[in-house]
Formats: structure tokens, sequence, C-alpha cells
């Protein structure tokens, strides 16, 4: 059953909700957003940029991963809806390895006994991992966005490349008739945008319409973040935060939409909760740069349209550039950091004196790093010297943390920690946990490619 609301002719009102804002999100949420009232999409979106890289790595040691897992879990949630109301997954959970997710959902529908009624669209052709040195020697330097340099300076090592893919795919697929939709790196603004443009028809040259599309799903994309979660305007006073209501894109087919979510759900969409999502991420805000459409903020305009609800309207859009951006992830060396938490009096002086003593240690050690960070928690660490003037805290936690090539030095930094305890300054508490551990650093590279060099496949399993 469509939720759809009046007729082509009425500006009948497609609703696309926000079911999950990153791998890690709450796992109530696809659930509460499919039985807590109409929808007709579900849009899951779980990738940031490290997540790639932490993905390769899954599918090097396995190669029936390299997903979030977490969707499959979300789909079993939300299958009743998918198989009995008609209402229809967008997921960019993918990762490197889109067909093994697709495998996973249609595994978890034949056990449902619904697999004949589930579609699953799956989209590729963003991993450019295969093919880095065939690009290079053919010209594409993929050049460091910030800094220049040519991506062949790290080649060696790189774990994860995918282009940002745009909404075209993801039509595609949803006019072939899937119901779910499993993309690698697409846009986060492109899973919502996609259903709103198959929906409506909007040409691929309607800058505006298209630009509102984008705009619906940068409001939306990092879920309850626009609905009240994470919120400066008013904090104290957002209501019932345990039961925190995720956004919904209230699509019409001039462009226009309302934010809303389900009635009797926590949070609060206001003028001044969207207005925080949209300045996230945003960059130049006359030029928002996506893969189908360039979208100009400054042209949007709020309206308070009644309790929980945000109407936005008049923005305007442009052509595209002919490049895509490039997420690459590279390895660059080991990190670890350790904490020490000092009780009064002097909390401060005492932290500060352990971290002197242990640069010392470290330096009488012949250990050298590229980076050390000390901070206090609880006195700098937010604010640094916009703090003002130290003052005597209760407590003081002392963080710090070493960068560098040499993991035999990392992890002789992780050794000096514990000996503080009984040989440092004195009132030492919270040290739990046991010896830091030294991490891989993934370090990420920005980079743009020619259009012409990405080539996306669609596949509908039936």
């Amino acid at each position: 059953m469509s939720t759809r609301t009046g007729g082509e002719g009425s500006g009948r009102i497609v609703r696309v909700a926000s079911g999950q804002g990153f791998w890690g999100d709450w796992l109530e949420a696809p659930r509460r957003q499919a039985e807590g009232g109409p929808i007709d999409y579900l849009m899951l979106d779980y990738l940031a940029e490290v997540t790639m890289s932490i993905l390769q790595k899954q599918k090097e040691r396995d190669p029936a991963m390299g997903y979030a897992r977490d969707f499959i879990g979300a789909v079993e949630s939300v299958l009743p809806a998918v198989a009995e109301r008609g209402v229809r997954i967008i997921a960019n959970a993918g990762g490197v390895n889109p067909r093994a997710c697709a495998a996973a959902v249609r595994a978890v529908a034949q056990k449902h006994n619904v697999s004949d009624r589930v579609r699953i669209g799956v989209v590729t052709g963003d991993d450019l991992l295969p093919r880095l040195d065939a690009l290079i020697a053919s010209g594409h330097p993929l050049a460091n966005m910030e800094t220049g340099e040519p991506l062949s300076t790290v080649r060696d090592r790189v774990l994860s490349a995918n282009a940002y893919i745009g909404s075209v795919p993801i039509v595609e697929a949803l006019a072939r008739g899937a119901n779910i939709v499993i993309t690698g790196r697409s846009t986060d603004t492109a899973l919502t945008m996609a259903p709103l443009r198959h929906e409506f028809g909007w040409a691929a040259d309607d800058w505006n319409r298209l630009a509102a599309g984008i705009v619906a799903g940068h409001i939306i994309e990092c879920g309850a973040q626009c609905s009240g979660g994470n919120c400066l305007a008013d904090w104290k006073t957002i209501p019932d935060l345990a039961n925190v209501g995720y956004p919904i894109v209230e699509g019409r087919a001039d462009g226009t939409f309302v934010i809303a979510k389900h009635p009797n759900t926590g949070g609060r969409i206001s003028v001044a909760s969207v207005s925080e999502q949209l300045v996230y991420e945003m960059g130049d805000p006359k030029s928002y740069i996506t893969p189908d459409v360039i979208a100009d903020f400054t042209s949007i305009h709020l309206e308070q349209d009644g309790p929980d609800r945000v109407r936005v309207f008049g923005i305007t859009g442009g052509p595209p550039t002919d490049k895509l951006k490039v997420s690459i992830a590279y390895r660059a060396g080991f990190k670890a950091v350790g904490t020490l938490v000092y009780a009064w009096p002097d909390a401060l002086a005492k932290a500060q004196l352990a971290d002197r003593v242990l640069r010392e240690r470290l330096d009488n050690l012949g250990l050298r790093f590229d980076h050390i960070l000390t901070e206090f928690v609880g006195v700098s660490a937010t604010h640094g010297h916009l703090a003002g003037e130290p003052h005597d805290p209760p407590e003081v936690q002392l963080r710090i943390g070493v960068r560098g090539a040499d993991r035999a030095s990392v992890e002789r930094f992780t050794r000096e920690i514990a000996p503080l305890v009984l040989n440092g300054p004195p009132s030492v508490t919270g040290f739990a946990g046991g010896r830091p551990k030294v991490e891989e650093i993934v370090a990420y590279w920005p980079a743009l490619i020619d259009k012409t060099q990405v080539q996306t496949v669609v596949e509908v399993l039936a």
C-alpha cells in the first residue's frame, strides 16, 4: 500500500525518512521510522571517509565482508514494511562490497519467506582501487586537493579509493523495480534526492528542483541531528530525547518540501534545528558541489509550518562540474593515547608535572615521534588558550598521545604511562583498561577525477 498523498496534479507528497545518519547510529531508528507512521522510502546513510578504509581492511581478511553489517539487522527489522506496505530502502551500506551486502540481504529475505517480494538493486563502479595504477599511468594524478601532491607519493600505502557517485544509478535501479537499493560510496545527499527525482521525473537539467533534492538530503543525512539531537538551540528544553523522532522529508514535485517527524516522538524540528544542520560541512554556501547539481545554500528559505514542521523552499541550483570527488585512505604510521586522572588539590599542577616527567623519560630513551599531543581534559582540552587562566578543578585528566612511523617506538610509549601511577605525582585515579593500544593511522586523501573515468553499473536481483 502506497502512502503517497494526492494525485499527480494535486501536489502529491512523497515521504523519505532518515533511519541512520552514520555507521553506529541508533539501531532502533529504522524500525521506528517504518512503524511510526506513513513513509514511502527509508534512507540509511552509513559511510564516512574513514569507514571505507575500515571496510576495505575487513574485506582483505574475509572476501565476504566489506559492508556495513548493521544494515542487515536494519533490513530485517523493517521487512514487513517492505514486503507488505511497499516501503523502499536506499542505503550506501554496500561499502567496498555491495554484492556481498546484497547476498546477506537476500539471505534475510529468504529466512522470512519474502524473497519473492524483495528486488535488490546493486550499484557498483565507485571503487577505483583496482584501477589506481592504470589511472595514474594514463595521466590522472589524483592530486591531493589540499596539498597538490600527486597520489604516487603514497601509492604503496593506499587502502581504499572510492569516487562519490550521484543519484543517477540509484534512480535507474528504482526505475527497474528495485525496492532495496544498495550502493557503495554514493554521496550522502543522493540517497534522498534519488527517490524524489524518480517519483517526480525531474529532468537532468532541472537545476532548481535537483538542488532542492540535494538540500533535502543534506538536512536529513545525519539523522536526528536536525530533529533535536546534538542541537545547540534551546537544548535544555528539547523534549524526550530518549524517544527522539528521526526526520522525514515530505517532498513535492515543485521542489518544495517539509521536514517533519512522526507524531508522539521526542526531539524538536524547528527553523533553528534545521539551520544548524544546514551549516554542517557546508563549505562555500553559494556552491555546494555534488555530482548531480551545484546547490546555492544562500537561496534556501525556511519557515515554521506548525509544530515540528519546517517548510523549505526557494532553492536554486546550477550545472555540476565535470569532476567527481574521490575519497582515498592510506596508511600513515601508528598512534597511541594514554590517560591518567589526577585529583584535587592541585590537580592541574600534578597533571602538568606528570606530562613533563613522561616527556623527559621518552627523550632519555631516545624515542622520537612525528607528534606528541598533551591535553588537560577538564581545563583546556576543548577550548585551548580560550579557556582563560587555569583554575583549581576537582580533577583533571591528563591525555597524551604520540604518532610516528615506527611502531616499536609507539609501543614503548605505551609502557611508560602506567609507571607514573606509583613513581610520578600523587593522587592518580581513574587508571583502568590496561596499557594503551597501538593503532594504525589511516589518513584521508581527497582528490578529483574526470567523470568520464567512472562508469557505474546497476544490477537488479530478482
